[in-house]
């Protein structure tokens, strides 16, 4: 199976504090991949160095035959400029804590938007595919309701099917289920639960391991900017050798 991401030697810092220690990984096309971890273990910074969200101090991320955020001349890496990476940032789907929509834009409006500005598309296009998307998520009668008129978890699937309207290759959700109240948190992973499988490449920070269980082909355990463990869902989830796994696992569950 092809790589769909290949991280090498993923360095990042912020000010004196290194929060990525050179991760080398790669996650396959087509496949569900879950990245555990303790707070601040840098699950969240990998994620958005992927989409270039965050600039790297080291090492490369290819997404399919692309290198993020970078062009390469011989041996030297030069940085794209803004709209060159805002074009390449369309082709990977982002779904993130917050929901992130305009509250001044109706559901419809919001998952128009970018199809629109970005691809080029019509609007016919643009309002069939979302309606589609819509539909998907269960949220076909709410297409002219404002994001203050919905629940945080059906702006949460709004926000997926806004991600969906793009057609990326690859979707990273980051904790999506986080700012959800707890009786909201099953809708929106039923939505990603629904999608996993369907062909795109998925990555998923989450601390809901039961579903992470459910859904996941791969699991990648983070702490202090290091992966400990990865690997097929069962091995990782289930070996007891890897003290701090368990011991992750035991305050989670």
């Amino acid at each position: 199976m092809a790589e769909a991401i290949e991280l090498r030697n993923i360095t990042k810092r912020f000010g004196g504090n290194t929060i990525l220690h050179g991760i080398n990984l790669d996650i396959a096309a087509g496949s569900v991949t879950v990245i555990l971890g303790p707070s601040g273990s840098g699950k969240s910074t990998l994620l958005r160095c992927i989409n270039h969200l965050e600039k790297l101090d080291g090492g490369t991320i290819r997404v399919g035959e692309q290198l993020v955020g970078y062009h390469q001349k011989g041996s030297a890496l030069y940085e794209l400029n803004s709209k060159q990476a805002a074009a390449q940032r369309a082709e990977i789907g982002m779904v993130f804590q917050q929901f992130n929509l305009f509250p001044h834009r109706t559901v419809l409006q919001n998952i128009i938007d970018a199809p629109m500005r970005v691809k080029k598309q019509s609007r016919q296009q643009a309002v069939l595919k979302a309606r589609s998307l819509l539909q998907q998520v269960g949220l076909a009668s709410r297409e002219d309701a404002w994001p203050s008129e919905l629940s945080g978890g059906q702006q949460q699937r709004v926000a997926i099917a806004r991600a969906l309207a793009m057609d990326p290759g690859v979707m990273l959700f980051d904790e999506p289920t986080s700012a959800l109240d707890p009786e909201l948190v099953g809708e929106v992973l039923l939505v990603i639960k629904k999608l996993a499988h369907s062909g795109i490449t998925m990555v998923i920070v989450t601390h809901e391991v039961g579903f992470a269980r459910e859904v996941a082909d791969n699991i990648v355990f983070m702490e202090e900017g290091k992966i400990v463990a990865a690997g097929p869902t069962q091995a990782v989830l289930d070996d007891r050798e890897n003290i701090r796994v368990r011991n992750f696992l035991s305050t989670v569950l």
